[in-house]
């Protein structure tokens, strides 16, 4: 999930609202899985079900990197032909929110994504994605979205004071506007200022027990000026932890064929794991 250079995406563009673009084949893939929800039990099944279900839904999807830098002003991209681990994640916690909030539709799901996407749940331009996703953590706690259980099932506190995007707006096209630049320092500033926790990656499977499936997963890293480097889901499989996500080493979404603890263990890079846990909406 790190920032990576820049990568241009063609669009056939759909537009919903004026800041929303999505491709004919991304509108006909969401109404696809918006049909699929309509066959879950969603006022039975938990959120974290909702997730797993939902998640699994997408094996195969192929992995495609920074699917949201396109040219010019932010907009809300919606794209579900190609995904990478955050946008993956964002869909599909998406998906499941309007699940429990009892709504089935394109516009549901446009209005749901911008309120997870963004720091006030609007776009209000670039700077105003939540592009570290610790901060995407937080931004959500305070909107009651989720609960940072890191701390609370025995994480250690986690040195986090991402710069890296302000210390090399070279890989994106939209921090040639200086300005956006200041207030994305600005923002790593205040993300450096909290107190954040994570598990180490030799401790998961110590406590691995006291996470669940549906789970938000974020990979912590040993890079000082990143916060995390992937993202993901817990499934429980043979009564151990597994990463369902989108996968850069094999190019599609998919359940990670090692545990969770083990899945880690082979990259030097990958320190531990941040968790968080969805809160279920009000239904409407």
């Amino acid at each position: 999930m790190k920032p990576l250079i820049f990568l241009a995406i063609v669009f056939l563009p759909f537009f919903a609202k004026s800041q929303t673009v999505c491709s004919a084949e991304s509108r006909e893939r969401l109404e696809m899985a918006l049909d699929f929800m309509k066959d879950l039990d969603s006022e039975n099944l938990s959120i974290y079900e909702l997730v797993v279900e939902i998640g699994k839904s997408f094996q195969g999807t192929a992995y495609v990197e920074k699917t949201l830098e396109i040219p010019g002003p932010e907009q809300l991209v919606i794209d579900l032909q190609g995904v990478d681990c955050t946008t993956y994640l964002e869909t599909v916690v998406t998906l499941a929110r309007i699940a429990k909030m009892g709504e089935s539709t394109f516009e549901a799901f446009e209005n749901e994504l911008e309120k997870v996407r963004y720091r006030n749940g609007k776009n209000e331009g670039y700077p105003s994605r939540l592009h570290y996703f610790s901060d995407w953590i937080y931004v959500n706690q305070q909107k009651e979205m989720l609960q940072d259980i890191t701390q609370a099932i025995g994480g250690s506190p986690y040195p986090n004071k991402p710069t890296f995007m302000s210390e090399n707006p070279q890989f994106y096209p939209q921090l040639s506007n200086r300005e956006f630049v200041e207030q994305l320092q600005n923002i790593e500033a205040g993300i450096g200022l909290r107190d954040y926790f994570f598990i180490p990656k030799d401790q998961i499977s110590t406590l691995e027990s006291q996470i669940q499936s549906g789970d938000l997963i974020a990979i912590t890293t040993s890079i000082s000026n990143l916060d995390m480097v992937h993202v993901g889901f817990a499934v429980e499989q043979n009564e151990r932890i597994h990463l369902m996500h989108a996968s850069s080493a094999n190019k599609e979404v998919e359940i990670s064929e090692k545990p969770l603890h083990d899945y880690l263990a082979g990259n030097r890079s990958q320190s531990g794991i941040m968790v968080a846990r969805l809160i279920s909406p009000s239904s409407n």
